[in-house]
């Protein structure tokens, strides 16, 4: 049971995500050093400023790799890390085919296990994947999940449909098949292993990004649909109440994948990451209750929609990673809307 404390090294793929980018300034704010991949250097730009002293410290490098499904595309950016944190996968719902999403997905896992397997070395102790609530969510999306589950029908829409599967089916099959295809190289290689996995599987993120987006279309897909579902006037309020999931912030989220480096008995396991249940009304009511001046969202419920259908526990994160989302729905809010009105989105 492996644990990684500060200040060893953890690469960070992905690094310019709306996740990922808290990871790496919560790895750096606790003392870690971290190598972030990128897909090119301008992706970079933003944190490299954000996070500049630690950049002159040497405590933070970037790495561009430009097509992480080529084969050995993560074999420099592995070498002498301590840990691996892998959030680079595709996250968007307008794949025609669903092949634009699931080969970079699982490509991109196997790829840094089998890259950390032959260069990483013996100081790599911890992989952790980072998958998704929708590889465990199933159908008929009602009810309470947790990390027994596994989503299949995903899977078999897209077998059975191909481009004309689902949107949200397309995403999920993607995140499903990645995850599976990081627990079959574990097992099969695992007498030859020196590190061991976790996988977080994050609801629904949200909060405030660090990142040079200059209009709501340039936010990651949670957070656009945050902006859509709150904020503008295109959906009814059927619509709103109607879409429901569960949520954390994404410091939060941030924190779990610190934890699960820490965490010895983290090892092997998988972790559901869901504060608590929503549907855009709920939202709505909050940005109201706030009371910003100039600001407010097209709808007010307090309680009067529909009860919420779907569940997921995260019982494991709370008690074995001790993760207490501490962010409230009030407080996430706020931030976000804060953030929203300095970028000149409302």
């Amino acid at each position: 049971m492996p644990i990684v404390k500060p200040p060893a090294k953890v690469l960070v793929t992905g690094a310019n995500g709306f996740i990922a980018a808290w990871v790496v300034r919560m790895l750096l704010e606790n003392g870690f050093s971290v190598c972030g991949t990128v897909r090119a250097e301008s992706k970079s730009s933003y944190l490299r400023n954000l996070l500049k002293d630690d950049v002159m410290k040497g405590k933070l490098e970037f790495l561009v790799v430009p097509n992480m499904i080529d084969p050995g595309a993560f074999d420099d950016a592995v070498k002498g890390v301590d840990a691996i944190v892998h959030t680079a996968s595709p996250v968007h719902l307008h794949a025609d085919d669903p092949d634009e999403l699931i080969e970079p997905a699982v490509k991109g896992a196997v790829g840094v296990l089998e890259s950390a397997c032959k260069h990483a070395g013996p100081l790599l102790k911890r992989i952790i994947f980072m998958s998704s609530s929708g590889a465990v969510i199933n159908a008929p999306y009602t009810g309470t999940f947790d990390e027994r589950s596994w989503n299949e029908g995903s899977i078999a829409e897209v077998t059975e449909k191909g481009k004309d599967a689902s949107p949200m089916a397309k995403y999920r099959a993607s995140k499903t098949l990645a995850e599976k295809a990081t627990w079959d190289f574990v097992k099969r290689n695992k007498q030859n292993l020196t590190w061991d996995l976790v996988v977080t599987n994050p609801t629904y993120v949200f909060g405030p990004t660090l990142s040079d987006a200059r209009t709501p279309s340039d936010l990651g897909t949670s957070m656009l649909m945050l902006y859509e579902g709150v904020f503008s006037y295109a959906k009814t309020m059927e619509e709103r109440a109607n879409y429901q999931s569960e949520w954390s912030d994404v410091r939060d989220v941030a924190e779990a994948q610190l934890r699960a480096l820490q965490t010895p008995e983290a090892g092997g396991q998988r972790f559901l990451l869901a504060r608590e249940p929503f549907n855009w009304l709920d939202w709505c009511d909050t940005v109201n209750d706030l009371k910003v001046p100039g600001i407010s969202a097209p709808f007010t419920a307090h309680g009067k929609g529909p009860k919420y259908r779907l569940r997921f526990d995260s019982k494991k994160a709370r008690t074995l990673l001790s993760l207490e989302f501490r962010y409230s729905r009030a407080e996430t809010t706020k931030d976000i809307i804060d953030e929203f009105i300095a970028r000149g989105f409302l």
